[in-house]
């Protein structure tokens, strides 16, 4: 059947305003010239006022460069001052709640002093931040105003597929707010970017920078995703994009509005590895996906619920798991304090396993002391290691002892080489089990220091006198 111009602009807007509807009612590929003509105009206006433009301000101080020499001192009479100069950033976010609930990247509000944002219609608000993570590189705002704003439905991203239309809104170079369409290019993509977050909706929609934090809408006018990173070489864009699925940004703006200081993430109590060709031949899987078991923590979530060593997580509730952080996702996302059925495959059969999700212990309290005096460890702050404290530093569950956790800048611990996460394993022959045993032993003041780390998961011997 043909239908005329109106006729089917009246079918678009009847969809974009209606409401939700099933993905069998709005997926159709174009049939004639009319149909290609149609306009993305409707769905713009329904959506655009509740993007905005981010400013993030930041005061960084400049170091003189003679600052603490002995000559220039004498010469001017006292010491060089440093210059302090403020720095600014521009990225763009999305609207979530009436009362002015922005959500955005992490890295485009990092140390930043003072955040504004600029709705469309050209009015600015002060904000404050409600949560933020570096892992994740999400961050929720609270503009400082009654409101109410314009908001962006969120949409159920496991329901996206590749094929379908969307569209970016954001801030790219910061010429203003802009929209571009495309498609969604892939889903599950990790090893996108650094950091342990790796499950990316990949879409050719034109992303450049200034537009993270941005929209990315699908035709039902819901949040799908927000715009993070960029596939490029020269800094624009190549057709391939990148964002954080809406599915994990509920369950983090629900984090915000619980009041919650930091975002947890369920402790599994176990490591994986992915499933590659030669290891999905040798388990009898029919593909090479999933989550390879390589370790499991006695007394974790994990061994709980039977899960062991060898076997692949192949689902959870139901849902494929491509790779390790994909599993990782899909737990996130159920949440802590819930059950997760994990689908695991082991000797060519499947069967299905509760994994009551929970945060990461502290099986021992952290007792974090900085270390002070004449000593090779003066500057650098130090903890017991347990769960929690490793999920905080990004070091596997598994790891055991007293970790530096922090290293003051120009100290003798930056001096001879110390990074946050070493683990200290023993100095002058003394095993270190406690901050505190490490906190007796810097106090004495032998004429050589022998130190032995681990760093990285290789074991490191070091001397200083």
């Amino acid at each position: 059947m043909i239908f005329g111009r109106r006729a089917l602009a009246a079918v678009f807007l009847s969809v974009v305003v209606s409401g939700p509807v099933s993905a069998e009612e709005v997926k159709a590929v174009p049939q004639s010239r009319i149909e290609m003509q149609l306009s993305f105009a409707p769905l713009v206006k329904q959506t655009a006022n509740a993007v905005v433009n981010v400013y993030a301000e930041k005061t960084v101080q400049s170091r003189s460069p003679f600052a603490d020499d002995p000559f220039f001192e004498q010469f001017f009479g006292q010491r060089m001052p440093n210059r302090s100069e403020k720095q600014s950033s521009l990225g763009s976010g999305v609207i979530v709640g009436k009362n002015g609930i922005v959500v955005t990247n992490y890295h485009v509000i990092t140390d930043a002093d003072n955040i504004k944002i600029a709705l469309a219609d050209g009015r600015e608000f002060e904000t404050t931040v409600m949560l933020k993570d570096e892992r994740l590189d999400l961050a929720v705002l609270k503009i400082k105003s009654d409101g109410p704003f314009e908001t962006v439905p969120l949409g159920d991203s496991d329901a996206v597929e590749v094929g379908d239309l969307v569209l970016a809104i954001g801030n790219p170079f910061g010429v203003g707010q802009t929209v571009t369409s495309g498609i969604v290019s892939a889903l599950a993509r990790n090893q996108v970017i650094s950091g342990d977050f790796g499950f990316f909706i990949q879409t050719d929609a034109a992303i450049n920078p200034g537009n993270s934090g941005g929209g990315l809408i699908d035709m039902n006018g819901q949040l799908i995703g927000i715009n993070t990173a960029i596939f490029s070489r020269g800094g624009g864009s190549n057709g391939v994009g990148f964002a954080i699925p809406a599915n994990l940004v509920k369950v983090f703006v629900a984090s915000a509005e619980g009041g919650n200081g930091s975002f947890t993430r369920p402790f599994i109590g176990a490591s994986f590895e992915p499933v590659t060709s030669e290891v999905a031949d040798a388990l009898g899987l029919d593909r090479a996906r999933g989550a390879l078991v390589s370790s499991v923590i006695e007394g974790g979530p994990a061994e709980k619920a039977g899960i062991k060593p060898g076997q692949v997580i192949v689902a959870v509730n139901g849902i494929p798991v491509e790779h390790p952080d994909a599993l990782g996702y899909r737990l996130t996302t159920v949440g802590i304090g819930h059950v997760a059925k994990v689908t695991v495959s082991e000797n060519g059969k499947t069967r299905d396993i509760e994994l009551a999700l929970a945060e990461a212990p502290e099986t021992s309290p952290r007792d974090e002391r900085l270390i002070e005096g004449r000593n090779p460890f003066s500057g650098a702050v130090v903890g017991n290691l347990s769960p929690r404290l490793a999920d905080e530093l990004r070091m596997p569950a598994s790891s055991q002892g007293v970790v530096i956790t922090q290293i003051n800048r120009g100290s003798p611990a930056a001096r001879v080489g110390f990074r946050p996460k070493d683990i200290i394993i023993a100095v002058n022959g003394t095993p270190i089990d406690k901050s505190t045993t490490l906190e007796t032993i810097a106090k004495d003041d032998p004429s050589l220091w022998r130190v032995e780390i681990e760093r990285d998961g290789q074991r490191i011997r070091q001397f200083f006198r």
